[in-house]
């Protein structure tokens, strides 16, 4: 029967294509029309059941819209069964009708009943808005309407079957309602997550329809075109979009990935040391790191990243795969109705409709392919966006857990490149990499269709292509090379910036900023180096792949031109998919490295509750070292802490003594022997660990608030004055790393936090040595000591202080990490071994034992100082002038107590807003240089000029006269032709050249100015800016620069010169257009103004939210040990997961708002299509064929080339203007001669310091005269506001009145640079940088190897450079951290004695050396420094009892000032000192 129907229908070609006014037969309406849209639900209806079935997102309740919907498809089923049967009754009246009559309303029928149901199963199942059932009602309704148009046509013509009539129009009324309803979405399900968000995203209740066209952001973008957008106007993440969700999934992943490769690793090698390891996972992820240390052999022995990145997003992305094929497949559409249009356009006979019909139908392919592509797109950039999620998430909690050898191979630098770039290139791969298969696809079907229309003239083209394949593979494997290079530079720049943001005080200190820009500039010579030959390569493959269009001949050219123009697409794209997956590759491998690194095993160390134990901690014969590979730093370790008692650890620098409590919390690495810990601990590390919180938020440190414990806990670490201080209490913000707190305050807040935790094991590591003497007495007495709130639990401390071991239960005495000698006070007196010696030396420094004088424990006080010092990197004064820097700033906020609880010290990275301004853009042309810039734009347009010539030429050649069966001018016309496609080749070449080459231009001078005024801004800025901003400053923006902007540029210039040559040419051959053009232009220059106000916000805004996501990163590196110990590791990666959301949330909509933008502006360019199409038939009288073929498919190339948008390019760029600095400038006319200072006398005259415009002075009316090779020391409690007189010094803060004359030379009026080469400073902090002995010591290269060995030797170091197998080569780790902190002081001591400079400043400068040492260095500086003067800053009053003078100071004024004897005798302030000191 069908055959029948096919065959008449076929039969009526007359009727339905040959005439004026086509229809199609009845046969046709009753069966195909009918049943099209039946078989389009049946096909859906299975996989769609099950799709639901799958994803229940809750029951929704009925609604009015859903009754209508119900009742409307039993209306619908009820009137197709109504046909039915009124067959059937005209059967019993002996009418017979074909049984299609029967047929078509039972098959719609059960349909309808389908359709019903489906509305119903939704509703269950939570869908709120459904596409499956919009296509339908919209195909049942297209099929309908020409049934419509043929019902009436007849209707007019003669008798109708009235019933068939009625129940027809009406089922035509019904369905359109039904399309109308399934437009609007329904009510959220019950219990949704969006129901209880403030802000939902409204994406997952929008509709159907406003989903393919992202009409739902449209809100946002009204909001932001009327004002800018703030961080709270951003919806929340989608569910499946949060850390949450995503980080999990790839965990999970990755756990069974690695554990399966183990357990083949474990098959494969294994060393005999398998029984030691605890079987759980961890350890197997150690093991399987072991193996591959055995064997690298064994490649397939390590875990596929890529295999877990699949099945963690895999299921998502492959629905892109769906959207691109289709899209492919729909863009030969294009030139296949072209050619349609062309043979129109030739056959003067073909009736008019037929135009119009082709001219619909290119319309609706343009728009189903705009909307259908950016579907993809969209999926293609969430899923990088959860990609990038993902990658911070798993390498921020594998930082957490990874062992300290593992940190030294993957630098902070390193780490943070991995969540920052690396993050980037995966996110750039997601959109690339359907390219793989999708080019080629595209590269098929257009070659195909090429050979329909052209012949086997289309094999020259191929064979060039063919030939082009192995040279793209050479250079993708060159680029491979070149990118493993580029990251290394990278990952190096990133990692001296670091430090330099760390160690900023000293650079300053010693005018060293120049040696080390040099550094982080020779690094980036390297990158950029790197970068140019990739440039190189990359061009020379665009030249080659332009050259192909010189093969064609004019039979069928535009619909060639059409395809060739899709062709360039894929062909043009492939060797950015290939730089992109090859960038990616090497990413995805950097990142596997660092997932797989060791990890510490967590049972190594047993943890809680021990039965029967003999101790809290025992130790029985445990040998650590700090990794694997090291020989072991302690042997042969023994002893037995019982529970409750007081141990102290002693011994000299270097001893293993901060080692032995690193091995009790499990961070070393266990060889053998048995240690366990019982209950839970908590640990003082040396180096005081700051969060950027409040106070109040560092002391609980995520427990639960008790307001009567914390008081005491307060009262007893001696914070109370502290608090007092603070301009909010304890509620004020602490700047990075504790900037804005003395080291003394940082450490008792350190001590505080674990005092709070109130856990059953205490380590303290040396936290006495940081505060004064009086402090240090009230903190052991209050808190350690036997008195203490902690005396019944189990305490070790690491100490300096001789005074203090009396009091101790036990005492452990270490040498060359071994346990020398234990026992208690008197024991080891009485044994009269190496530390009774130690005491008889010591301790007649402090006889008063009782009075808790402590020159020891002093000692070390700086150590931490220095310590935790170093790590802030943004500021460091000592610590006490923070203090008074507090102090100061309460006065003021006493006057003004509105400011109470908001007082800020760290400006957040804030975002800009308004528009990008002209001289941005001129900005960056000139960094590009003028030149430059100015070619590249004139070759972009010779190129444009060009490609426009030949195809007019073209379409002048179609149409010469065919005489003979040839055409004349054959040759002419070739030749014109050839030379215009090679000039266009020159100038692609030309221009791709001049845009990557300025490109490095540019981003070398905005790196050289940026960096120049970073490491130019006064203290004050680098107190302010979190490190995480700069951090973010150098590397992901300085990447977008290299590598993205260059690309950017092009796109943008290209996009732009194809649609104005596609509106000349349309221009040309239909001028009519001149009606349409110029609203579509403004229609198209709007939407793109309303989007750019919203988009460049929520660009400034994601980058702004980047930030913290670092800043909190470098501090958890910083803090590693402490939240280890503290077990807090939970909290924290929720804390990360919330700041990556943070930056997630702006980034979501900036992606959709892309989206939006593209589809409304392809819309335009799909009008342009329409309408040159429109015109064409409209006039194809008066037109050339080939002239229609230009315009058509010229306003074709407009949609597929503006697929990128350009404004956001640029308005990265915004970003990349450094921050403004106040510079220092060397001022060359005042240098003061070469000589200077000759004496070396400094005088303060009516001098007067303050922090900030807003602050009070912490120095004042200073007066004193220090003679040339006077001694002076500068006492005071803490925060007087000594370390501020150096400060002042040294111009690190300038004067706020008076000045600093230094052998008659004002230092205001000289040069930082001639007055801090001029005067040393020993600082608080030793900051080491990554590098050799040797640049630490020199930098300049300025001195010989022998006066370098001479300073070491004094500088009591020689020994241990000469045991170090590399000497003056040795590196130092990041912030040398392979040094003990007295090491690096004695390290800081020789840099002094190398400058030998007439004035020297000590500041604390011998805290953390043990008391030998300290005495070593002294009598060194009396020797050495004999005819300089030294200003000393000393907590301990032994070192400068022997001095000529004694400045006290006290609020930042001299109130004695004296020589030591004599102020004892006036029994003032410096008598007090000396007698809480033990000294009178």
């Amino acid at each position: 029967m069908l055959l029948n129907v096919f065959q008449k229908s076929l039969a009526d070609w007359n009727l339905t294509w040959h005439t004026e006014n086509p229809d199609f037969t009845k046969c046709f309406q009753n069966t195909v029309l009918v049943w099209v849209p039946c078989i389009y639900l049946w096909v859906c209806f299975p996989i769609y059941f099950l799709y639901l079935r799958r994803h229940d997102r809750g029951y929704i309740q009925m609604s009015h819209l859903n009754k209508a919907k119900t009742a409307l498809g039993l209306l619908l089923w009820i009137i197709c069964w109504a046909d039915l049967f009124y067959s059937f009754w005209e059967r019993s009246q002996n009418v017979f009708r074909p049984p299609v009559f029967v047929i078509s309303p039972t098959v719609l029928g059960i349909t309808m009943l389908l359709a019903t149901f489906l509305i119903q199963f939704e509703r269950m199942k939570g869908v709120q808005s459904s596409g499956v059932m919009l296509i339908f009602w919209f195909t049942a309704l297209l099929c309908a309407t020409i049934i419509f148009r043929s019902k009436i046509l007849h209707a007019l013509k003669l008798v109708i079957d009235v019933f068939r009539y009625v129940t027809f129009y009406s089922y035509f009324v019904l369905v359109l309602i039904q399309l109308i309803l399934s437009c609007f979405p329904e009510r959220p399900p019950l219990f949704s997550e969006t129901v209880n968000d403030s802000n939902p995203c409204p994406e997952s209740s929008a509709s159907f329809l406003s989903k393919i066209t992202f009409w739902w952001i449209t809100g946002l973008m009204i909001q932001g075109y009327r004002r800018p957008l703030e961080a709270k106007d951003l919806w929340s993440l989608n569910k499946d979009d949060t850390s949450g969700e995503v980080v999990q999934g790839l965990a999970k992943y990755w756990e069974k990935e690695c554990a399966n490769t183990n357990k083949q690793a474990i098959k494969m090698v294994y060393s005999p040391k398998k029984q030691t390891k605890s079987s759980n996972s961890n350890g197997d992820v150690t093991e399987e790191v072991e193996a591959l240390i055995v064997k690298p052999s064994q490649r397939n022995s390590a875990p596929s990243l890529l295999k877990v990145l699949y099945k963690t997003f895999g299921p998502y992305f492959l629905m892109s795969f769906l959207f691109k094929a289709c899209h492919d497949l729909m863009m030969f559409s294009g030139p296949e109705i072209l050619k349609l249009l062309i043979n129109f356009v030739n056959d003067k006979d073909a009736p008019n409709w037929q135009g119009y019909l082709y001219t619909g139908l290119l319309f609706a392919c343009a728009c189903l392919q705009t909307l259908i592509l950016h579907q993809y797109f969209h999926i293609c950039f969430v899923t990088g966006m959860r990609l990038k999620t993902a990658v911070i998430g798993a390498v921020y909690r594998k930082a957490l857990v990874i062992t300290n050898s593992a940190r030294k191979t993957s630098t902070v630098g390193e780490i943070v490149n991995l969540m920052s770039v690396d993050a980037q290139r995966f996110m750039d791969l997601t959109t690339y990499i359907n390219m793989i298969w999708s080019a080629p696809l595209q590269v098929i079907l257009a070659l195909y269709l090429l050979w329909q229309n052209l012949g086997p003239s289309v094999l020259a083209g191929v064979a060039v292509m063919i030939l082009l394949v192995p040279v793209n593979a050479v250079m993708a494997m060159k680029t491979k090379t070149y990118q493993v290079a580029h990251m290394k530079s990278k990952d190096n720049r990133i990692k001296l910036m670091n430090e330099i943001l760390n160690g900023i005080k000293v650079l300053k200190l010693y005018a060293w900023e120049l040696a080390f820009k040099e550094k982080v500039l020779g690094i980036r010579q390297e990158e950029l180096k790197v970068l140019k030959k990739s440039v190189a390569l990359s061009t020379f493959a665009v030249y080659v792949l332009v050259d192909k269009n010189n093969v064609l001949d004019a039979q069928k050219a535009f619909v060639s031109l059409a395809l060739f123009n899709i062709l360039r697409f894929p062909l043009n794209i492939l060797p950015m998919v290939i730089s992109s997956m090859v960038q990616a590759s090497v990413s995805l491998e950097r990142l596997r490295l660092f997932l797989s690194h060791e990890e510490l095993d967590p049972d190594s160390i047993i943890r809680g509750s021990i039965k029967d134990a003999e101790g809290s901690i025992i130790v029985k014969n445990a040998t650590f070292s700090w990794s694997r590979n090291d020989p072991p730093s302690l042997n042969d370790i023994n002893f037995t802490v019982p529970e409750g008692s007081l141990i102290a650890i002693v011994g000299q620098v270097g001893c293993g003594k901060s080692s032995l409590l690193s091995a009790l919390l499990g961070e070393m690495d266990k060889r053998e022997g048995y240690v366990a810990v019982k209950g839970s601990v908590a640990y003082v590390p040396q180096q005081a660990w700051i969060q950027n919180a409040a106070l109040k938020d560092n002391i609980i440190f995520g427990r639960e608030m008790k307001e009567s414990q914390y008081k005491r806990v307060i009262e007893a670490c001696a914070l109370l004055p502290d608090i007092e201080i603070l301009p909010s209490g304890d509620r004020t913000e602490i700047g990075e790393k504790g900037v804005n707190l003395s080291g003394g305050q940082k450490q008792r807040v350190s001590l505080a936090r674990a005092v709070y935790c109130n856990t059953d094991v205490y380590l303290f590591d040396d936290p006495l040595s940081a505060v004064d003497a009086h402090v240090g007495k009230h903190i052991f007495d209050k808190v350690i000591g036997p008195k203490g709130i902690l005396k019944n639990k189990t305490r070790i401390l690491v100490t300096h202080g001789v005074s203090y071991l009396p009091l101790m239960d036990r005492i452990i005495v270490m040498t060359d990490g071994k346990i020398s000698e234990m026992g208690s006070y008197q024991e080891l007196l009485k044994q009269d071994g190496a530390f009774a010696e130690f005491l008889r030396t010591y301790a007649n420094a402090d006889q008063d034992v009782e009075n808790g004088g402590k020159p020891g424990s002093q000692k070390s006080i700086c150590q931490v100082n220095n310590w935790s010092l170093q790590l802030s990197n943004s500021s460091t004064y000592s610590g006490e002038t923070r203090k008074s820097l507090n102090q100061t700033s309460t006065t003021e906020l006493q006057k003004a107590p509105a400011e109470k609880n908001a007082w800020k010290l760290t400006e957040a990275d804030t975002a800009k807003t308004g528009r990008v301004k002209a001289i941005v853009y001129w900005e960056y042309m000139k960094s590009i240089g003028l030149l430059i810039s100015f070619l590249s734009i004139f070759l972009f347009m010779c190129n444009h000029i060009a490609a426009l010539a030949s195809n007019y030429w073209l379409s002048l050649w179609t149409d010469d006269p065919v005489i003979n069966g040839t055409q004349q001018h054959t040759h002419v016309r070739l030749g014109v032709y050839g030379a215009l496609g090679m000039s266009q080749g020159i100038a692609v070449f030309g221009y791709s050249m001049a845009v990557s080459i300025g490109g490095i231009f540019a981003s070398r001078h905005l790196h050289i100015d940026l960096l120049h005024n970073v490491l130019r801004s006064p203290m004050s800025f680098f107190e302010r800016t979190p490190s995480g901003n700069l951090v973010n400053r150098f590397s992901k923006e300085i990447d977008t620069i290299d590598s993205v902007i260059p690309q950017i540029i092009k796109m943008f210039m290209g996009s732009l010169f194809n649609v104005i040559g596609a509106c000349i040419i349309i221009l040309l051959a239909t001028p009519i257009a001149a009606i349409v053009i110029p609203p579509l232009g403004l229609v198209y220059f709007f939407v793109q103004r309303f989007y750019v106000a919203t988009s460049r916000q929520l660009k400034r805004l994601e980058s702004v939210s980047r930030s913290p996501v670092y800043s909190h990163f470098n501090e958890t590196l910083l803090g590693v040990s402490v939240i280890r110990a503290f077990e807090e590791q939970t909290r924290f990666k929720l804390q990360s997961d919330l700041k990556v959301d943070e930056n997630q949330k702006a980034y979501f909509p900036s992606i959709v708002a892309n989206r939006w933008l593209a589809v409304r502006l392809e819309c335009v360019g799909n009008c342009i299509v329409l309408f040159a199409a429109l015109f064409a038939v409209i006039a194809r009288h008066s037109l050339s064929p080939g002239l229609v073929g230009l315009s058509v498919s010229y306003s074709l190339q407009v949609i597929y080339f503006r697929n990128l948008s350009s404004t956001i390019v640029i308005n990265r760029l915004c970003h990349y203007k450094p921050t403004p600095q106040t510079l220092h400038e060397t001022k060359q006319q005042t240098a003061p001669p070469n000589s200077w200072p000759h004496e070396g006398q400094v005088e303060f005259r009516g001098y007067g310091l303050r922090y900030r415009e807003d602050l009070d002075l912490v120095l004042k009316n200073i007066n004193v005269t220090i003679k040339g090779g006077e001694k002076v020391g500068i006492v005071g409690r803490t925060g007087a506001g000594k370390s501020s007189l150096t400060l002042g010094l040294f111009r690190i803060n300038e004067s706020a009145e008076g000045e600093i004359i230094i052998d008659g030379v004002n230092v205001a009026k000289i040069g930082l640079h001639d007055l801090r080469f001029k005067i040393t400073i020993i600082p608080q902090d030793p900051v080491l940088f990554s590098g050799s002995l040797r640049m630490n010591l020199d930098p300049f290269d300025k001195y010989s190897d022998e006066e370098i060995w001479t300073s070491l030797e004094l500088a009591h170091l020689k020994n241990f450079v000469s045991s170090l197998p590399d000497k003056l080569n040795h590196e130092c780790s990041e912030g040398g951290e392979n040094l003990s902190v007295g090491q690096r002081q004695l390290v800081c001591l020789a840099r002094a004695l190398l400058r030998k400079s007439k004035i020297l400043v000590l500041d604390e400068a011998t805290a953390a050396v043990d008391l030998e040492t300290d005495d070593l260095i002294q009598s060194t500086i009396r020797t050495q420094f004999e005819d300089c003067t030294v200003l000393t800053i000393a907590h301990r009053l032994n070192t400068i009892m022997d001095y000529e003078r004694v400045i006290v100071l006290d609020k930042g004024e001299i109130v004695e000032c004296d020589s030591p004897a004599n102020l004892l005798q006036k029994k003032g302030i410096f008598y007090s000192m000396a007698k809480d000191s033990g000294l009178v």
